[in-house]
């Protein structure tokens, strides 16, 4: 199966969205997308290693919705059901008519999800992949597990 996915973008918020676009530079993806305005998260500023566009505002629809909006389609990665900021990436995703996956780490063995989400990619031809889920501060790993599953789904 050869997956034709370009560029994967996100907000740049801790946990899942970092660890998406750390996935992505260190597989030579291009990547990007757009954070608030000012860089906020939860833990202080976005690095500037992750080249992402500023909204206007600093709201998390500030970020979320042109994410969604710029994308083939959106991955969602929690620990858990979907809720806060990641139940309103699939609002998002449903007004604006665009595929989505929801996958619950917790709930879905490592070598199922790669499977799942390569099938998904292949599915749907997604070649600008947004990546939303959980913070770390909420999910603490979703990071790590998100960044290792991309590079297993793109190696």
């Amino acid at each position: 199966m050869i997956l034709a996915v370009a560029t994967i973008i996100s907000g740049g918020q801790t946990g899942a969205e970092r660890g998406a676009l750390d996935a992505a530079i260190e597989l030579g993806i291009p990547h990007g997308g757009t954070c608030p305005k000012g860089r906020p998260a939860e833990d202080g500023v976005i690095p500037a290693k992750f080249i992402l566009k500023e909204s206007n505002g600093k709201d998390t629809p500030d970020r979320t919705e042109p994410n969604v909006a710029n994308s083939d389609g959106t991955m969602i990665f929690t620990f858990g059901r979907l809720t806060g900021g990641s139940k309103i990436t699939a609002e998002f995703a449903r007004k604006h008519g665009k595929q989505w996956l929801h996958l619950d780490l917790n709930a879905e063995a490592t070598d199922y999800a790669v499977k799942c989400v390569r099938e998904w990619l292949a599915e749907h031809d997604i070649k600008v992949l947004n990546v939303a889920g959980g913070r770390e501060s909420e999910s603490a790993g979703l990071h790590g597990a998100v960044k290792d599953l991309l590079t297993r789904v793109f190696r």
